[in-house]
């Protein structure tokens, strides 16, 4: 009830949300990303968030951030992606997998949970990584009795 709850009061924050087609192109900063250049991705990413508002953006600036070691910055991040999208698949696993970093295992249980059921079919990436980061951390993906 609580995740519907939540999704619902997200949609009503995502009406405002440019289309995907609004978004200047990110491959370049997604290659900084992938070469593992975090601190010229995020200061990119940092720039454009001041005049673009867009969870794909926010997401990518978290999840540079969070490879610096800048959980704090991070996690704001994480926030505002989710606040403008509540159901991004990526948001939601790469907090969750900060949660982990912090500690927080229930906190990236509830993303999974929450992954499982936007995800609901056999295959979702978002979900089978962070259930694979809570295996590879020595927590089981959910509480056991």
């Amino acid at each position: 009830a609580a995740l519907a709850g939540l999704a619902l009061a997200g949609a009503a924050a995502a009406a405002d949300i440019p289309p995907a087609t609004d978004l200047p192109d990110l491959a370049p900063l997604r290659a900084q990303i992938y070469a593992g250049e975090f601190a010229a991705a995020a200061a990119g990413l940092q720039a454009l968030s001041a005049t673009v508002q867009h969870a794909d953006l926010y997401n990518l600036l978290g999840y540079s951030l969070r490879k610096l070691g800048r959980h704090e910055e991070a996690g704001r991040w994480y926030r505002e992606a989710l606040h403008f999208d509540p159901g991004h698949r990526p948001a939601l696993a790469y907090q969750g997998e900060l949660f982990i970093a912090l500690g927080d295992i229930e906190g990236a249980r509830k993303n999974l949970r929450y992954l499982e059921l936007l995800c609901g079919g056999p295959t979702c990436l978002e979900r089978d990584e962070l259930h694979a980061a809570l295996l590879q951390a020595g927590h089981p993906p959910h509480d056991t009795p």
